[in-house]
């Protein structure tokens, strides 16, 4: 019984080698989404409008501190002088100045944050486009973001850094 079992396995030998030899190769390909993203001109464009929007909010926070410090220091030169009604009115007042400039400023950032994902939003997709194209033409099974570590080791037989290929393909 053993020399059957033997004698088929050595005969299913031929076959197993030639079944291999018809599986293709498997290709990936990785690269640094940030030195890729970053290279883009649209990446520069979107960059600048956003530091000019944050500009703008940023003048708009500075004139509301501005303003509420003046009228401190305005309160702080008569506050001795006034009546304990006015007193506490014009504290109320300063109160929900600073208040709304808080609340302000935590809209602001709410603000920011929204703006920032939709100016680089068409960036991103555009990246994430061409590394789908590229990796389509060149037959990858899947592509990798090789930042933050997340790709301690590749073999280079087996993969390929498309980092440069990407940028070159984003420049034109």
């Amino acid at each position: 019984m053993k020399k059957l079992i033997f004698s088929f396995v050595f005969m299913l030998l031929p076959l197993l080698a030639a079944a291999q030899q018809s599986v293709p190769a498997f290709k990936f390909a990785y690269f640094s989404y940030e030195k890729v993203l970053h290279a883009m001109a649209d990446y520069a464009a979107a960059t600048r409008s956003l530091d000019e929007l944050k500009a703008k909010y940023d003048a708009e926070t500075k004139r509301s501190v501005d303003d509420f410090n003046n009228r401190y220091e305005d309160f702080l030169d008569v506050q001795r002088k006034l009546e304990p009604s006015i007193l506490r009115k014009r504290q109320a007042e300063l109160e929900e100045l600073m208040d709304r400039n808080i609340a302000f400023r935590k809209e602001s950032e709410r603000l920011l944050k929204k703006a920032e994902e939709d100016i680089y939003a068409p960036v991103r997709k555009k990246l994430n486009n061409a590394v789908r194209e590229m990796g389509k033409e060149r037959g990858y099974a899947f592509v990798l973001n090789a930042d933050n570590n997340g790709l301690p080791y590749a073999n280079t037989a087996m993969g390929e850094d498309i980092t440069d290929a990407l940028i070159a393909v984003l420049k034109q």
